[in-house]
């Protein structure tokens, strides 16, 4: 890592050195467009995801045969994540970027529109098949992170990627402000809501008109296939890079789930509960300003690790007490650490694999993230819900339960540090 940041330093400009990809100094203008439209869009159609996480368990508990079952909609939006992420992924490598996130703002707009007649309807299954299409907008929305990597330099990858994460710091802001508009616009609650999911699709979709990523060439006979999955999976730094960011976002997940309800549990209102979660969102994306800098100076390497011991630190914080306080410093830690934990680990992959396997790759690493979060939504609320009889109790449970991933990332990225004998030390 030494060695590049100083060929790095030697270049005019590092933002112009060639990427792995073949790209020039040519697509420079083109890569920081990209960039821009990519911000705009996790901005604006990034607004979604926090309305609908925003109402999802309480329309969900609206309608839900059980109370148990409130949350099943969040959970169902990350498993249709998870199952649209292989061919989202082979789509965009067969047709382009914006083919795959025009796809992904058709199933937002349908899942919107699917969710306002099963509210209308007064139907639980319907809802939910809403909130299963929904996910097919939050697996490209992933992507976007990888689209700003395509045509950036290998100086201006890292930062590519935390410009478009930063984005989010918009949508965290502009959509828990629809939903205040929305929420009661019409007799049934939230229905005015995913109507304004309808409209934030249509009027983002525009967005990828202006999207100049090169279409991925048509293999031909003789082309390298590159690494089966198998095999990818098997490289060293591929693994951990993967494992890095699925324990970062399933336990970032894990405990946002249960906070509304540990909150409201332990005696504070839902505005309180609403207050936290706000500040864990900005707390999520706001890092996002510099945490390609600090990648590009310090290694990816050092950044994940700090991401890891800052999610471990919240976890700490949560167990020590049940004050509001506590609960806003563990929620805003537990941002901060994701963000460093996540686009580290996502950086980790974007150079670790050619161009030939980036749609076999990037599918199978969401595919293994967001699996990983479906399992930490639907583990959240039993969790949360059924250890002990207490709210408290059943937080101290929800914190407890990130230790062990904890250690198994944390031993992860210390074998790959210390794996090359050859290694000058630090």
């Amino acid at each position: 890592m030494r060695d590049t940041m100083a060929c790095a330093r030697l270049l005019p400009n590092p933002d112009l050195a060639p990427t792995d990809t073949g790209m020039t100094a040519q697509t420079l203008p083109s890569a920081r467009r990209n960039v821009t439209v990519l911000v705009l869009a996790q901005a604006l159609l990034g607004a979604q995801m926090p309305m609908i996480f925003t109402i999802g368990g309480l329309a969900g508990q609206s309608l839900a045969p059980n109370a148990c079952l409130a949350t099943l909609p969040i959970s169902l939006i990350v498993l249709g994540s998870m199952l649209a992420a292989t061919p989202v992924s082979a789509i965009m490598q067969r047709f382009g970027r914006r083919t795959g996130f025009l796809i992904g703002t058709a199933g937002g707009a349908l899942g919107g529109a699917v969710g306002a007649w099963g509210l209308y309807t007064g139907s639980f299954v319907i809802f939910l098949l809403g909130s299963l299409l929904t996910g097919i907008y939050m697996s490209a929305q992933g992507f976007y992170r990888f689209a700003a990597a395509d045509t950036a330099s290998e100086a201006f990858r890292p930062k590519a990627i935390s410009y478009v994460m930063a984005g989010g710091l918009v949508s965290a802001i502009i959509g828990p402000q629809i939903v205040k508009l929305t929420a009661d616009a019409f007799v049934i609650p939230f229905l005015g809501t995913y109507g304004a999911v309808i409209v934030v699709n249509v009027v983002g979709a525009l967005l990828f008109l202006f999207l100049d990523i090169p279409k991925p060439p048509a293999p031909s006979a003789d082309a390298p296939k590159g690494r089966s999955r198998r095999e990818l999976l098997a490289t060293p730094r591929i693994a951990v890079a993967v494992i890095c960011a699925m324990v970062s976002y399933a336990l970032m997940n894990l405990v946002m789930t249960s906070t509304p309800l540990a909150v409201v549990g332990c005696g504070f209102d839902t505005g309180d509960a609403a207050n936290i979660v706000t500040a864990h969102v900005l707390a999520m994306y706001l890092p996002s300003f510099f945490t390609g800098h600090l990648i590009a100076r310090f290694g990816v390497e050092k950044i994940v690790a700090i991401g890891l011991f800052i999610l471990a630190c919240a976890g700490g914080v949560a167990l020590a007490g049940v004050e509001l306080e506590h609960f806003f410093v563990a929620l805003v830690l537990l941002g901060i650490g994701w963000n460093f934990g996540f686009i580290g680990g996502t950086a980790m992959l974007a150079g670790a694999h050619r161009a030939e396997e980036r749609g076999r790759m990037q599918g199978l690493n969401d595919l293994l993230v967001f699996g990983g979060v479906t399992m930490a939504s639907l583990a959240s609320g039993g969790l949360m819900n059924c250890s002990g009889g207490t709210a408290q109790q059943g937080w101290t449970a929800v914190n407890m339960a990130m230790t062990p991933f904890l250690v198994l990332a944390g031993g992860a990225l210390i074998w790959l540090v210390l794996r090359p004998a050859e290694q000058p030390a630090e």
